[in-house]
């Protein structure tokens, strides 16, 4: 794996691919969906901002933990554009992610510690079914695996304020109406575990990111 100078602040497609791990397909599709952005030379070719790298970085894992791609855009869209965002626009967007997370969180283990008892599926197939569901009596509540279900994880681009299909203006809504609903208590948000461990590679070798 070739490492990047510190000194290079705009990036070829193939620097991007090879350094973030993305094939350039992948990238390209990541621009035409408003998730990257690029410039064109006098030769037509793409050039990145070094930044650029932290943002695929970020798409790569929401898209790791479910996240929608709809939803990852418009979260990125609180990102300013006039400069490399900073660890206080990162935190701001860390925020957006937090009860969609735990909501998630909370699914997986109920996934892991349940599946080998009764989950209020209807099948009655389990030894404990006849004591946890009798009759099937959760099928009263509801189609699905009753025991296993929580609440659906809140879309992040309602609570930022856009829309999937808002596209650029609804991150600048979304920028906004974050900005106004969370104040100074967005600044000081962590960014996810999944995020950090991902990024371990900004602060080990102190590349300008």
């Amino acid at each position: 794996m070739t490492q990047l100078s510190k000194n290079r602040y705009e990036l070829t497609v193939g620097e991007l691919s090879e350094r973030s791990g993305v094939p350039a397909s992948a990238l390209r599709f990541y621009e035409r969906q408003g998730l990257i952005r690029s410039r064109r030379t006098s030769g037509n070719q793409r050039r990145f901002a070094r930044d650029t790298l932290r943002r695929v970085a970020f798409v790569r894992v929401s898209q790791r933990v479910g996240i929608p791609l709809a939803t990852i855009r418009d979260v990125l869209g609180l990102l300013p554009e006039e400069r490399t965002p900073d660890r206080d626009d990162w935190a701001q967007v860390s925020q957006c992610w937090q009860e969609d997370l735990n909501a998630r969180i909370r699914q997986l283990e109920k996934l892991r510690d349940h599946l080998t008892d009764c989950i209020g599926c209807g099948c009655l197939s389990i030894d404990r079914c006849a004591l946890a569901n009798p009759y099937d009596q959760l099928g009263a509540e509801g189609n699905g695996p009753r025991r296993l279900l929580t609440d659906e994880p809140e879309q992040t681009a309602a609570s930022a304020g856009g829309s999937a299909a808002g596209g650029s203006a609804g991150g600048a809504r979304g920028r906004r109406a974050v900005a106004a609903e969370q104040g100074a208590g967005a600044r000081t948000a962590t960014v996810p575990a999944a995020a950090v461990q991902e990024y371990d590679c900004c602060t080990s070798c102190g590349d300008a990111v």
